[in-house]
């Protein structure tokens, strides 16, 4: 696979990770526990391990939960972001180890992408419910479908 189209994965990973921080790095943990991306010896081998799995799934699940309260920190400020941008790297960086790859352009790539889908997503968001009148609830549930096939999507081209 090229360098480009590496690249071009980590970055759409990482736009899953702005969307939603934890649903990137789940499905990372499960291309690579099922083979799909190939960590072993690396340092990031420990994604495939079943702990990881079960681990970085509960987490996801439960960010879909809380995503949803009102009293949740905008996915903007510095605390969701800086998470946002660290999951979307080490996702990014999976992908290249996978590839053979840089993993510092991996994990800039989904850093990147990670801040366009937290600013993107939020934006759509708010707009979307602002401007449609559309109750909140049902743009996050929108929100979070296209987290998880976007996502599916993405490490299964690998």
């Amino acid at each position: 696979m090229s360098l480009t189209s590496v690249l071009g994965l980590a970055f759409a990973i990482g736009i899953v990770a702005g969307l939603r921080s934890f649903t990137a790095p789940a499905a990372v943990c499960w291309a690579a526990h099922l083979g799909w991306l190939h960590l072993e010896g690396s340092k990031l081998a420990f994604l495939g391990t079943t702990t990881a799995v079960y681990i970085s799934s509960a987490l996801a699940l439960v960010e879909l939960v809380l995503d949803k309260q009102s009293w949740m920190a905008a996915r903007t400020k510095p605390g969701p972001l800086i998470d946002r941008i660290i999951m979307g790297g080490l996702s990014g960086a999976a992908f290249c180890i996978s590839a053979g790859q840089s993993i510092t352009a991996g994990a800039i790539s989904g850093g990147v992408g990670a801040l366009v889908g937290t600013y993107g997503g939020y934006q759509a968001r708010h707009r979307i419910v602002s401007n449609l009148k559309v109750p909140d609830l049902a743009v996050a549930l929108v929100e979070d479908a296209l987290a998880l096939g976007g996502a599916l999507l993405i490490v299964s081209r690998f």
